[in-house]
Order: C-alpha cells, then structure tokens, then sequence
C-alpha cells in the first residue's frame, strides 16, 4: 500500500464498526484523511446474524435473491429490515462524523478497510454505493478474507 503514501488524491475509508480501528492505522501510515462508512447487515428474521443482504451509506441495498427465496421472506418482511437498519445506519452516521459531512470521494483514490470478510455481503454493498461517488480508484483492504470471497472482488475493484 506504500504506493499510495502522502498522496493528497487518497482517502482512506473504514467500514464501521470493525474496519475503523484498521483504517486508522491504514490512514496514519500513508498519512492519508480517514472517514467511516456505514454498512449495516439485513439479518434474516429470528436469525439476525445470517445476512440476506446489506445497507450502505447514501441507501444502496444489496440482498442476495437465492438466499430471500430460501428463507420465504417476504417483499414486507425485507421492508421492515432495511427501514430498521436505515434508522441505525443513520444514527451512526451522526455519532461517528459528530455533524461533520462525509468526505468528498469523486476523482480520488478511495482505500476501503474492514477487519476481515466473510461472505463480503457488506463491502459488497459498500462497493456498490462507493462506485456511484465515481471515484477515481477504488481499493479494499482486508488483514484476512475466504480466497473465494477475494476472487468474487477481483473484477469489481482496483
């Protein structure tokens, strides 16, 4: 990542809650500015800690069809999810940015952190709702991903 040190095109962006304590190292060694992006996950009911999809900051969604099938759950049912998780994505974006704006991403190098994936539903979402910033270059950052989860980023990032 030493390529990207002291450059003033580069921001480095943590995926809260987990990915900001890493980004903050990532953003101090390149001495680069660091922002939090919210991504929430859309749990399947009575099973909140198995995603169906996720929620990212500026209200990009992303649900995998097999999974909403798999489970029966309904159009209503994914409403209420993601208006709930919308709520919180929200309220933490105000705590982590204090009322400060998020960092302006157009046109620059923008290095994704987290603390590691798994099913990468997450930055997947944040992915989606970062390309739409059009930033120059869009990079992630990982200490520790399934190989299959890297190789399913390898044609969406820089």
């Amino acid at each position: 990542m030493s390529a990207y040190q002291g450059r003033e095109d580069v921001v480095v962006l943590g995926l809260a809650r987990g990915g900001i304590p890493v980004a903050w190292e990532v953003a101090a060694a390149l001495g680069v500015p660091l922002d939090a992006f919210i991504v929430r996950k859309l749990g399947a009911p009575d099973h909140e800690e198995f995603a169906v999809g996720a929620l990212a900051s500026g209200g990009r969604v992303v649900v995998n069809d097999d999974v909403l099938r798999a489970l029966r759950i309904t159009p209503q049912q994914l409403r209420e999810i993601a208006e709930r998780e919308g709520r919180e994505l929200i309220r933490r974006e105000a705590a982590y940015r204090g009322g400060r704006p998020p960092l302006d991403v157009s046109g620059k190098a923008v290095i994704l952190v987290d603390d590691g994936l798994a099913t990468g539903a997450s930055m997947f979402a944040a992915v989606q709702a970062l390309r739409e910033a059009d930033p120059a270059e869009l990079v992630i950052a990982v200490p520790a991903a399934p190989e299959s989860t890297c190789r399913q980023f390898a044609g969406m990032v820089d």
